[in-house]
């Protein structure tokens, strides 16, 4: 990656930490504005489109040459280049501007703060179009903060009724003429501004909150989910918050994990009693070879922090029976099944059958895997649980373990993903989750199948009416650890 130097210019520094130059790295033009991007926010929403594109008003130079004469965003770069910004930049009074302000308050309408939050008690939506740094000094209760550079993508998700009121707010009451302007042009046919933005809003004594935000290095980090509209700052900060337990730091629980420490999930508690053995290694990926002999709690632990080290691991190094379970599940807020016995996924059902928790569920031998949610208490849609398709567990000389049978080192990391996907919708609380619906996958054949699976009314556990008839110990059907 080539070192170089971005010049900034004076109207752009107070979005670049009030920085005249940059040193940045990255093989082309375009790496090095996006690395600004990610490092400054409010910088590369004033270079960029939301597209990514150089904006129209936006010069960029590579030593004395502008790169629309080179090779535009993929010009090559060399040690030591000189980057220059030069937007355009209007002299004088500034008379261009207000004749401009004046045409839009002609098109637009201004409300006074107080009318504004009236109009959003009575089911208006009000846009706060300002930027992060400026939103973590206070916002309107219950605004939708959206952002100028990203309001056009992230409306329509937000707001899709094209008849809802919209009042948009800025920090003085100019922007939010502009960001109005453009809703008016996507169609929203109930657009106002608010005169004096949150400056007057707040001087009035209207209410406001200092809203929870994510950091710089956060925001680095899970910049592709703050892109996405079904994720966003609010949807990183659900997974955060989240709590989920993982059944087992094996096959399936060792992939579980990493997707879920890179995916920002706060809270990760693995159960597993057993010790990281040289076999391990063909598949159960979060583990390593100098850690042989050491237990598997505190190998996954390793492998999480060293990946995400805000990660919160809480190493339960235990056998999971029903004497611990009441005590363990209820700290969390979903499970993620990747036991290797069937005693264990027993015991994992009826204690989320209970306690009313999704229990994403996988399973694997030899090529074959097969991952579903079971969660009897979903509201609305509730679904079966596993004893719902299997009341009891088969006789030991039919139900083999992954040591007495083998498994495809790489086919837990297929399931084991699958699992982590389906945990984090239901954080999110986006899609359709596998609730009565199993994805069994062939990996000689390469192909998937789903099948439906129904909740039995008449099941001892999650059947209608029923009682919680306490735990069962299937101590006869104990497969070898694996």
């Amino acid at each position: 990656m080539k070192l170089v130097t971005v010049r900034i210019p004076t109207p752009l520094r107070p979005f670049a930490d009030g920085c005249s130059e940059i040193e940045a790295r990255g093989e082309t033009v375009g790496d090095v504005l996006l690395q600004l991007h990610h490092k400054h926010t409010g910088l590369g929403q004033r270079i960029l489109t939301p597209e990514g594109a150089v904006r129209r008003y936006v010069n960029v130079f590579v030593g004395e040459t502008s790169i629309s004469q080179l090779h535009g965003m993929d010009t090559v770069l060399d040690d030591g280049d000189t980057v220059s910004i030069l937007p355009a930049v209007a002299g004088g009074g500034g008379r261009a501007r207000d004749q401009r302000l004046e045409a839009l308050r002609s098109s637009v309408r201004e409300v006074e703060p107080a009318e504004a939050a009236r109009m959003q008690s009575e089911g208006g939506v009000l846009i706060d179009v300002r930027e992060q740094d400026e939103i973590a000094a206070g916002s309107p209760r219950d605004a939708v903060r959206l952002g100028r550079g990203y309001l056009e993508l992230r409306i329509e998700d937000a707001v899709p009724d094209l008849d809802t009121p919209l009042l948009t707010l800025c920090g003085g009451g100019t922007r939010s003429l502009f960001a109005a302007e453009d809703l008016q042009r996507m169609g929203y046919r109930n657009v106002v501004s608010v005169a004096g933005g949150f400056n007057r809003w707040k001087n009035e004594g209207l209410p406001f909150e200092l809203p929870r935000t994510l950091n710089a290095a956060a925001r680095e980090r899970y910049s592709r989910h703050l892109l996405m509209p079904e994720v966003g700052e609010s949807g990183q900060m659900r997974l955060m918050d989240a709590r989920v337990l993982l059944i087992g730091a094996g096959g399936l629980g060792s992939p579980v994990a990493l997707y879920l420490a890179a995916a920002g999930v706060g809270t990760i508690g693995v159960v597993d009693h057993d010790v990281v053995d040289r076999s391990n290694l063909q598949r159960q990926v979060i583990h390593a070879e100098d850690r042989v002999g050491m237990s598997k709690v505190e190998s996954a632990r390793a492998g999480i922090q060293a990946l995400n080290p805000d990660v919160d691991v809480r190493m339960h190094d235990r056998h999971l029976t029903s004497d611990n379970v009441d005590e363990l599940f209820p700290q969390y807020d979903l499970v993620v099944d990747g036991a290797d016995n069937f005693p264990t996924r027993y015991l994992v059902n009826d204690a989320c059958v209970k306690h009313g928790l999704p229990n994403v569920h996988g399973a694997v031998f030899r090529f074959e895997g097969q991952v579903t949610v079971f969660w009897p208490g979903r509201k609305g849609a509730p679904g079966p649980c596993y004893r719902c398709l299997y009341p009891e567990p088969p006789p030991p000389e039919l139900a083999p373990s992954c040591a007495e049978a083998g498994v495809l080192g790489v086919l837990p990391g297929v399931i084991g993903l699958m699992q982590a996907i389906e945990a984090v919708k239901l954080i999110l609380e986006v899609g359709e989750p596998l609730v009565g619906r199993l994805l069994y996958y062939d990996a000689l054949s390469a192909t998937f199948t789903e099948l439906r699976m129904e909740r039995d009314p008449h099941c001892a556990y999650c059947g209608d009416g029923a009682a919680f008839p306490g735990y069962v110990d299937y101590q006869g059907f104990c497969a070898a650890s694996g």
